[in-house]
């Protein structure tokens, strides 16, 4: 995108439209569509699958193994996108590398930072050997003989196993001897994003909580690329994948600026612009650095109803060089709402019940096949203190029965 583009925004559908493409649809992407349509932006959504929940509101749509680097690079070349903006981590990186040095379009936040935080390895030497920021003790291992030494030369138990590609807690496990090694190798090359036999593992952090540090790379009043903080985000994950969030986390003033710190090391290290989902773990006055998306998170969706602009506000602004305000309005709280079966086009019952619930809302996602544990929608409520805001969530979410249609 050029210095034009950040200054004009076009009529969408027309010749003077700024084109934005994303790079995964799911229920983030969605969010991100419809507030850069609100900006008047044309929007293409891209995914693996028909009908993913972007799709049904983009202006055009998709359906491409986004790892295929030919497949990838000829529909860039065919929409000409201004922006390219991934949503998701599964991607041929190195077209997207191309792209960006051959001015085919902006790749946002930049291509180095979508190569470096869709691989842990990657993001975990930046982040500890070049940044020096704390993490837990880690290794890395390309066979069960690596990890074992891994564990037993340094690591120790109990500890944590996970393929260097992989989202949303796909392939980790908890080990607490060696009895656990041979099952956690063999889960995290079932689960990996691609068949890399390739695993960190991390000893365990003894933190009282985690908390996503919402961190905004955009254009500040001086003209220049600036960061933004929005307040911690609390959250409680099972199997490494979320369930609940709140927003304010309650820390310490130091542990606060640790965190804040931590954060614009690591954004500022990966660049460009754009919302990063920084996640650290947190006892005391202690931070420790865990993983960055350089993306809209799944806890940030609590933003809906805390801050005047949610993170898919941000972020669209964000990208398009606009100015932006990461203020609190209320305190707020998330709970995702399961699929609780395997088929495709169910329904939802309940959904006037939970809307009753006071200062509720709901988000439901349109994913066109349900899974037990596959999140299909999200409650978010907001109330005087956060404690409240969390039960309220909950309360929502409770009330929704996805049901066979």
């Amino acid at each position: 995108m050029t210095s034009s583009h950040l200054s004009r925004i076009g009529t969408p559908l027309s010749p003077s439209a700024t084109k934005v493409m994303l790079l995964g649809a799911g229920e983030l992407g969605k969010e991100v569509i419809v507030a850069l349509q609100r900006l008047g932006v044309e929007v293409v959504a891209v995914d693996r699958y028909e009908n993913a929940p972007g799709m049904q509101v983009a202006h055009r749509s998709h359906v491409i193994n986004m790892t295929d680097p030919v497949a990838l690079r000829a529909l860039i070349e065919a929409e000409r996108p201004h922006l390219v903006v991934p949503e998701i981590e599964a991607l041929a990186t190195s077209v997207l590398a191309d792209v960006e040095r051959e001015q085919l379009a902006e790749v946002i936040p930049t291509a180095r930072a979508v190569q470096l935080t869709m691989n842990r390895e990657g993001i975990r030497r930046l982040a500890a050997e070049e940044l020096g920021l704390p993490t837990s003790r880690y290794a890395f291992a390309g066979s069960l003989a690596e990890l074992q030494a891994a564990i037993e030369g340094g690591v120790g138990y109990p500890c944590f196993v996970k393929p260097v590609m992989s989202s949303s807690g796909k392939g980790q496990s908890l080990l607490r001897g060696p009895q656990d090694v041979e099952p956690a190798w063999n889960y995290a090359l079932e689960s990996g994003r691609v068949k890399e036999a390739r695993v960190i593992v991390e000893s365990l952090v003894p933190f009282e909580y985690e908390i996503t540090q919402l961190t905004v790379r955009a254009v500040g009043a001086s003209g220049k690329v600036e960061t933004f903080f929005c307040e911690p985000i609390g959250h409680v994950q099972a199997s490494g994948d979320y369930i609940e969030s709140w927003q304010p986390q309650a820390m310490s003033p130091v542990a606060l600026q640790r965190a804040r710190k931590v954060a614009h090391a690591v954004t500022d290290a990966l660049g460009g612009r754009g919302i990063f989902g920084v996640e650290l773990f947190v006892k005391g006055d202690e931070v420790w650095f865990s993983e960055v998306s350089p993306r809209p998170h799944d806890t940030g969706l609590v933003t809906l109803a805390t801050q005047r602009l949610s993170e898919f506000e941000l972020h669209a602004r964000a990208i398009l060089g606009l100015p932006v305000d990461t203020r609190l309005t209320r305190p707020g709280a998330s709970a995702v709402i399961y699929g609780g079966m395997e088929k495709a086009g169910i329904a939802f019952e309940g959904v006037a019940e939970a809307l009753a619930v006071p200062e509720s809302d709901l988000r439901l996602f349109g994913k066109p096949e349900s899974f037990t544990k596959r999140r299909m929608g999200v409650a978010v409520a907001g109330a005087d203190t956060v404690d409240e805001a969390r039960s309220r969530a909950k309360l929502a979410a409770s009330k929704v029965k996805p049901v066979k249609d």
